[in-house]
């Protein structure tokens, strides 16, 4: 038998015990706001997005180590390697002019994540900040920061890309009106927002009472509403997309030859019409650069394809600086991330091809601009690129990073059906580029 003593004695210690742990909770939850409300906040209004497909090497371009020696089998960087405007910082010969405006740059030498031999996946990787499941199609980065933010103007898309449209790029659950306009010629702008000649106005009436038709077929058979409003909406957003205001913006005539010829090809020209958006009010674009496959394979140099990789890497040169420059010009850097991204770089080894694998381990993307603290290179890799030495940037940070340069709070949820979703995966933002 317990004593009335023992017993109010071990009720005691019990009630404190529990006090305590419930003020340690209170602590804990307070210090979680705090953290929530420390958050960067950047003053970012647009973000473009470069896109290296294929996996770009990082020895070859932003990580540049000893010269190795593909016939000797020697591991190391392709070429040789130049000072910059940062000090302490080289990259690659091929990168001549970015080395000379690298303090608008930050270079992020530590990104990582575990898949390795499936481009489409690690792309999707890249893309959503997440890994590929059977259960949820999680939205690209593009349509999330479409979703939290929206075009800055009226008539012109939150989303366009430059690019391959695909399901990596899409709004996933958030739904097809967070989606993206694709274009496939800087002339002429989307195909898909102009009628075709041969459609009068009088056959366009007859498709539109034709699709109400199947419209109300679909409501009685008790499809969801949410659907044909989706599509609606969609359609919606085409008919506005369609007129002069957002058209205009591809008429890449209006800016001077010398300026056209300062970008270069047609990956300059994707990035000049890119600045033209942005002016325009789109909020995020998407710029492919490995649709020219200068060098027979893009970005994907196993073999013989690294023996060219050089034009690539020079043509993102001259294209990315001119945009730098341009932006400035304009007085729209800071108000411009720049993003260099790709889903993951090549090891220091060279294969029996004298070309080059795949390496996610550790490898380069790179910010510019953005109103972030410039010319900074984050983290450090070993003698051979191959592993980190020293401040490692996960996916899920990387994005964080970009939502924060653009106002935006990584850590709120989303929502597929009824279920939170974070924006991103636990990320954390690298405060040392927003001086935090």
């Amino acid at each position: 038998m317990t004593s009335r003593r023992t017993f109010l004695s071990q009720t005691a210690a019990l009630t404190t015990s529990a006090l305590g742990t419930m003020t340690l909770a209170g602590q804990a939850a307070d210090k979680q706001e705090v953290k929530r409300v420390e958050l960067p906040r950047g003053k970012a209004e647009h973000c473009v997005f470069v896109w290296l497909g294929g996996g770009a090497g990082h020895l070859d371009t932003w990580d540049p180590k000893a010269k190795g020696d593909p016939k000797g089998k020697k591991p190391g960087s392709y070429y040789d390697s130049i000072e910059t405007a940062v000090s302490g910082t080289r990259v690659s010969e091929h990168l001549s002019r970015c080395a000379k405006v690298l303090d608008r740059f930050n270079i992020i030498r530590t990104v990582h994540h575990d898949v390795i031999d499936e481009h489409a996946a690690a792309t999707n990787r890249v893309h959503t900040g997440r890994p590929t499941t059977g259960t949820e199609l999680f939205p690209s980065i593009g349509s999330v920061v479409a979703h939290q933010r929206g075009a800055i103007t009226e008539g012109v898309p939150a989303y366009v890309l430059m690019g391959y449209p695909n399901v990596t790029r899409g709004p996933g659950f958030l739904g097809p009106k967070y989606g993206y306009v694709h274009l496939t010629d800087t002339k002429s702008g989307p195909p898909a927002l102009k009628r075709p000649l041969d459609i009068t106005d009088e056959r366009q009436a007859r498709r539109e009472r034709l699709l109400n038709g199947v419209r109300e077929d679909f409501r009685t058979r008790g499809g969801k509403e949410s659907i044909v409003a989706e599509y609606d909406a969609a359609i919606s957003q085409a008919q506005r997309l369609s007129g002069p205001e957002f058209l205009r913006l591809f008429d890449l005539e209006r800016e001077s030859a010398s300026l056209r010829n300062e970008y270069g090809g047609e990956f300059g020209q994707r990035c000049l019409l890119a600045r033209r958006l942005i002016e325009g009010g789109v909020r995020f674009i998407e710029v492919s650069h490995n649709l020219n496959f200068l060098n027979g394979t893009g970005w994907d140099v196993h073999n013989e394809g690294i023996e060219q990789q050089h034009t690539l890497i020079q043509e993102l040169d001259q294209a990315l600086a001119a945009m730098v420059l341009d932006l400035e010009a304009k007085k729209l850097l800071d108000k411009t991330l720049i993003v260099v991204a790709t889903e993951f770089g090549r090891p220091a080894q060279f294969d029996g091809g004298g070309g080059r694998g795949h390496h996610s381990k550790s490898y380069s993307m790179v910010l510019a601009g953005g109103g972030l603290k410039n010319g900074i290179t984050i983290g450090e890799t070993d003698e051979l690129g191959m592993k980190i030495v020293s401040r490692p940037v996960s996916i899920p940070d990387f994005h964080a990073t970009i939502h924060c340069a653009l106002g935006i709070d990584p850590r709120e949820e989303l929502y597929a059906g009824t279920r939170p979703v974070p924006i991103t995966d636990n990320g954390e933002p690298v405060r040392e580029l927003f001086g935090t």
